[in-house]
């Protein structure tokens, strides 16, 4: 069966600056909450730190060759939000804007089309000593960051995300206690309101810009999830995963709204206040040009009593099954997942621009042979994904482009550097990159605008 992608469907790959560019302490730069996270706490696997990482601050020219090896049409990267203000907001650091320059123009040079990802976790540690996302104070910070990099590199970048996969650094961090070790649901969902405020305003203030002639969004992670039984406790506890982890963040950039039916359990749970009325007015005058979705497994999900309908805990199964196959991440290779989740954001919420803004997999330390990295678990991941998003497609879906997650190997979170998801290897010790078989297939793929199944 052969795959053709639309003309102009935009083929890139994606990183994030904490999980890549190391130089943490590095001309001005300021401590970010990963910085104090790796230094100062014991949560990250073996003690990794991004302090190094791929070394791509001082490695980027050599990184955007890469790419143009590979034929992206775009890279999306993330901004370090306290190399550009190291205490957040105030005080401009010039050698972190020249960076940004710098990188901007080299992917220019060789055309790659940049597209910029203002947050992708890495908030300055002086903004969460005044209370993180849950604080107005932080938002207007935020706003204030937007306003610069709007303005200091618009005229050069017309695709910009605001935020990615806030349920992340807003529920699972604070949930977790990521950030002060105190874990909190409540303010998890406090904050994740907050931030689709600060989301908002940074579109108003993208669209006042003098440099509004591109687009932004927002990147969202979400799946789709599959019931054990067709039981009406089943179908419960689909509904409720479904509110929290797609609804929740999908109806206020789409709709200007929360889904009522989470809002009521949560005011019920947590003792959440209304929201404000001058939120939702905030968001329906500041609709999104297109949704990023990140998307990389699917969710499976039993309830056993009516006490456990609304428990995450308790519904999500975490039992692996033996037809399926998984990550190193453990998570469940779904394809159908993918298909299935965006054919409903694109029926439910009015036929939406979309780019598939990250799906990857992490896969075991694979051989190398004759200087070529074997990974053939990811190929075939990738394969029965692009072939679901093309699908997709055909079924009318406004799928723009696709994102690969990662460019090459990096620094996973709380896995340090025991997970490997990009495209290059990276040997950590010498700092060489080098071609999978992944890489290859998809450079193919973006040379012919498609493949054969």
């Amino acid at each position: 069966m052969k795959i053709q992608f639309p003309d102009n469907f935009l083929f890139g790959a994606a990183t994030s600056s904490y999980q890549i560019e190391g130089a943490w302490n590095e001309d001005g730069k300021g401590e970010s909450i990963w910085d104090h996270v790796c230094h100062k706490t014991e949560m990250v696997k073996n003690l990794d730190t991004g302090d190094i990482a791929c070394d791509h601050y001082h490695r980027y020219k050599e990184d955007v060759q890469l790419m143009k090896k590979l034929g992206l049409k775009a890279y999306r990267f993330s901004v370090s939000w306290p190399r550009i203000f190291p205490s957040g907001r105030g005080k401009v650091n010039p050698k972190g804007v020249e960076f940004y320059d710098k990188l901007i123009d080299e992917l220019l040079i060789n055309q790659i089309e940049p597209v910029i990802t203002l947050y992708h976790w890495d908030l300055p540690t002086s903004l969460l000593e005044i209370g993180g996302w849950e604080s107005q104070k932080v938002v207007d910070a935020y706003v204030e960051y937007a306003d610069f990099m709007f303005n200091h590199y618009g005229d050069r970048v017309k695709k910009w995300i605001t935020f990615n996969e806030p349920i992340v650094f807003t529920i699972w961090f604070y949930s977790n206690g990521i950030y002060d070790r105190k874990p909190s649901v409540r303010k998890g969902y406090l904050s994740s309101i907050c931030v689709n405020v600060a989301h908002a305003k940074a579109v108003n203030v993208y669209r006042n810009s003098k440099n509004s002639d591109g687009e932004i969004g927002i990147t969202l992670n979400l799946s789709s999830g599959y019931a054990n039984t067709d039981s009406e406790l089943d179908r419960k506890a689909l509904a409720y995963v479904d509110g929290i982890y797609n609804r929740w963040f999908l109806d206020p950039v789409l709709k200007a709204n929360y889904p009522e039916d989470i809002l009521g359990i949560l005011s019920k749970q947590l003792k959440l206040p209304q929201i404000p009325k001058e939120d939702l007015v905030l968001l329906s005058e500041n609709p999104i040009d297109f949704l990023g979705i990140n998307n990389y497994s699917c969710n499976r999900i039993k309830a056993d009593k009516p006490e456990d309908v609304t428990d995450l805990s308790k519904i999500l199964v975490k039992k692996k099954y033996e037809d399926r196959k998984y990550s190193e991440m453990g998570w469940e290779v779904c394809p159908e997942g993918l298909y299935d989740i965006l054919i409903r954001v694109d029926r439910d919420y009015n036929h939406p621009v979309i780019y598939v803004t990250e799906n990857g997999m992490a896969c075991k330390d694979e051989k190398i042979i004759n200087h070529l990295v074997h990974d053939d678990d990811r190929l075939n991941y990738l394969k029965q994904y692009f072939e679901a998003a093309y699908r997709a497609i055909n079924n009318g879906v406004n799928l723009k482009g696709y994102f690969i997650w990662s460019l090459m190997d990096n620094f996973e979170w709380r896995e340090g550097y025991s997970k490997r998801f990009g495209l290059f290897r990276v040997d950590y010790k010498t700092q060489a990159r080098i071609w999978k078989k992944s890489a290859l297939w998809y450079q193919d793929v973006i040379k012919k605008n498609g493949f054969n199944t």
